[in-house]
């Protein structure tokens, strides 16, 4: 009896040992993201273990703006960003500090994500829809942000001047809300889950989805060339989260009705570890989630686009365009 529990033990030892060294043997990766609803695809992968079952250990870092999170890619405190596209993260890819690798959130009709909201001052002034707002100010996080991008496509869209608004860059989200509850601007861009709390309170009015307005691809996965001449954590990585973006779009996307996830049993583990990410409940969730490829497409296209926009307008430095900043090797065009 003794030597079976001898080798039971030896066993058991054996057992720990190979998870000790399977552990080490992972990939150690640091992802800057945002606790938004249009990152879901990296939070599944994270929550149900995927990173590990493609060999990495993933640490997620949390940003309140898209900028500092190009930034930080660069400057090697995160190996990848996983952020919406922004005048910044153009110009640093631009200078050869960042390469995009892969799609992730898109502006698409149906899908509510980032919406245009009016202070209730300016709504009873007349404010009642996102063509309203030339003549306005508006609070964005930041000049070159996605929301900036969204007012020059609605500028172009509705026949005004991106000059004939004023634009409140404010860094965050969380300063953008509290400047529209207390009316020292008259609208700002927010996705829901940051707009929500003043809908609720009746702190703000909704005026309308960007992605009903002008859809285009908002955000990106990107990296530094430092972390690129890993090509095995980068395909690692790629990997993963398509596994993550199939799931989403298959059990989440494809139920929406009406901007509404319905939850039920095949949701619900989704749902909830969305919520678990984004600090909201399940309740608010189901009408916050964003469109991803299923496939991890990206509208190469739209990027062009966006950095042609950008530049016209002097937020972003010519002589360059999509093609100098896609990781060709990685991406997948849609």
């Amino acid at each position: 009896m003794k030597g079976w529990m001898r080798l039971a033990l030896a066993g058991l030892v054996m057992w720990a040992a190979s998870g000790i060294a399977r552990a080490d043997d992972l990939l150690k990766a640091k992802i800057g993201v945002l606790r938004l609803s249009s990152s879901a695809p990296v939070f599944i992968a994270q929550d149900k273990g995927y990173f590990r079952d493609a060999g990495l250990d993933v640490e997620l870092k949390f940003f309140d703006a898209a900028q500092p999170i190009a930034v930080a890619t660069t400057s090697g405190d995160v190996d990848f960003g996983i952020t919406a596209f922004t005048a910044g993260l153009y110009n640093l890819a631009s200078k050869g500090t960042l390469k995009v690798i892969g799609g992730m959130s898109r502006e698409k009709a149906g899908y509510p994500l980032i919406g245009y909201f009016a202070s209730n001052n300016a709504y009873a002034s007349g404010l009642k829809t996102p063509k309203d707002l030339a003549g306005k100010r508006i609070a964005v996080t930041q000049v070159g942000s996605s929301f900036h991008y969204s007012i020059g496509l609605l500028a172009d869209k509705y026949g005004f001047k991106l000059s004939d608004v004023k634009i409140v860059p404010l860094q965050s989200l969380s300063n953008a809300a509290a400047a529209l509850k207390g009316e020292t601007v008259d609208a700002a861009l927010l996705p829901i889950s940051t707009a929500r709390t003043l809908m609720d309170s009746g702190g703000a009015k909704f005026l309308g989805w960007v992605g009903d307005e002008t859809p285009w691809q908002l955000g990106a996965i990107f990296a530094s060339p430092k972390t690129l001449t890993n090509a095995q954590m980068v395909t690692k990585l790629l990997a993963a989260l398509v596994r993550a973006d199939r799931e989403y779009h298959d059990v989440i996307l494809a139920t929406i009705r009406d901007g509404v996830v319905p939850i039920n049993e095949t949701t619900k583990p989704l749902l909830e570890i969305i919520a678990k990410y984004t600090n909201l409940p399940v309740e608010q969730v189901v009408g916050n989630c964003a469109y991803v490829d299923p496939d991890g497409k990206l509208d190469v296209k739209n990027v062009d686009n966006q950095i042609k926009w950008l530049q016209g307008e002097g937020f972003v430095d010519k002589g360059f365009d999509a093609n100098a900043i896609v990781a060709k090797d990685y991406v997948k065009a849609d």
